[in-house]
């Protein structure tokens, strides 16, 4: 299926007037709709709540979108939450899922009073003398070994530095409600981006089965189990995405089938998704500024991996529309690249487009998730702005491009802040 971008060339050639490429775009009412969505599919669990990941597209305008949707935020950082207490997210609408956590940030989410997550049985004492133990307190679990399901080995989780092991699991849970906690959750993150409507379920039933052991081997009862991450989205064209509906009714099936006959029919489900929630509905526009013709073709944008680092760190396909040709027959083929002095600055190899001319502008789509926040200044290069179609499909600016004065504002307290501020 053909990838339609969201901002057409008319509405990009006007905006860009304002707010010069490279920029990011955001569609409020895609975001919206999909939100309800993922709400509908787990409305039959009266506890459930998506804590969106912060992390994947840290901008609090998008934060507050969400939370009016009923959506927490999943944080693991303090900046991360300061971004949701601006946004209005407090409470128990913030989940802390944290690792090799820094002194200080435990404290700050219990200040917020926000559910703690915690990545490892050590960090009982660490957070005891930090912070206190809450009553509600939340572990996360690593079963090790390969992760299968029906599609085959998704990932590894003996190789993951996330969680504990389930001996651990076990005694933290007993060693916590020693210590005053009342409440408590289970969590686990175990692979990333699937795109099959078979992970969710399996995953939930994995955690089902360890929620029923640890009522019946330490009278435990867990009030939430937190699905986390890993619901992805189809990059390229023609790929069939995942089917959240479907994905919803897996999980209350086997909830059905291993909560209820446990007494654990009061167990609320959390999600904590960033791609699944947002890459789709957000496109990186940059503009063609340059073409090279060696032993490749090569078309070079303004924008540059220091903007979207995915397609570089991990060669990940991010599909490119060519504003205005969208029907013209895609039969040259070009490297687009940008500036940074490495040669992996690359959005595309060998990929299939129209002719491109100077001056047209290219929509990379899918990056809506884990593109801005993953930007970096290597070379000097700044970060750019983020704007927001909103749903009477005028546009917003919701982060300013970064400017030479922010690139140099750590050099405030050196002899050469006068020269370079």
């Amino acid at each position: 299926m053909k990838k339609i971008p969201f901002v057409t060339l008319e509405e990009v050639e006007k905006i860009s007037q304002t707010w010069p490429t490279p920029f990011y775009v955001y569609d409020e009412k895609r975001i919206r709709e999909n939100a309800r969505k993922v709400n509908r599919a787990f409305s039959w669990n009266k506890g459930f709540k998506e804590y969106f990941a912060v992390k994947a597209t840290p901008n609090p305008y998008i934060l507050k979108i969400l939370h009016e949707e009923g959506c927490g935020a999943d944080c693991s950082s303090l900046a991360e939450l300061v971004l949701a207490k601006v946004a209005g997210i407090t409470g128990n609408e913030i989940m802390f899922s944290s690792n090799d956590t820094p002194a200080g940030e435990f404290a700050a989410t219990a200040k917020l009073n926000g559910i703690i997550n915690l990545d490892d049985i050590t960090h009982i004492d660490f957070l005891k003398k930090e912070a206190g133990i809450p009553e509600t307190i939340c572990c996360r679990y690593n079963p090790g070994g390969t992760y299968t399901i029906s599609n085959g080995i998704m990932d590894n989780p003996g190789d993951s530095k996330y969680g504990m092991t389930k001996d651990q699991l076990f005694e933290a849970y007993n060693r916590l409600r020693e210590l005053g906690a009342k409440k408590f959750g289970i969590h686990s993150f175990l692979v990333s981006n699937t795109v099959t409507n078979d992970y969710y379920p399996m995953l939930a039933a994995d955690l089902f089965r360890l929620a029923v052991e640890l009522k019946e081997k330490t009278g435990i009862k867990l009030s939430f189990v937190n699905l986390s991450g890993g619901v992805g989205v189809p990059y390229e064209p023609g790929k069939k995405g995942n089917d959240i509906e479907v994905i919803g009714e897996g999980v209350r099936k086997a909830f059905e089938e291993i909560l209820v006959p446990a007494g654990l029919s009061d167990v609320a489900i959390f999600t904590e998704m960033g791609r699944f929630m947002l890459a789709p509905y957000g496109e990186l526009v940059t503009q063609a500024i340059h073409e090279k013709h060696i032993y490749k073709e090569y078309i070079g944008v303004d924008a540059c991996a220091a903007n979207l680092m995915r397609p570089a760190m991990y060669g990940a396909y991010h599909h490119i529309t060519v504003l205005g040709k969208e029907d013209v027959a895609c039969d040259h083929k070009y490297d687009v690249t940008g500036s940074l002095c490495e040669n992996n600055d690359k959005f595309a190899i060998d990929r299939m487009l129209p002719r491109i001319e100077m001056g047209d502008y290219l929509v990379i789509h899918d990056t809506g998730a884990h593109g801005f926040a993953m930007g970096y200044n290597y070379n000097g290069r700044l970060w750019s702005a983020e704007l927001l179609k909103q749903t009477d499909g005028t546009f917003k600016e919701i982060r300013r491009a970064q400017t030479l004065k922010d690139y140099f504002a750590t050099f405030d307290n050196t002899e050469f802040a006068k020269d370079l501020l």
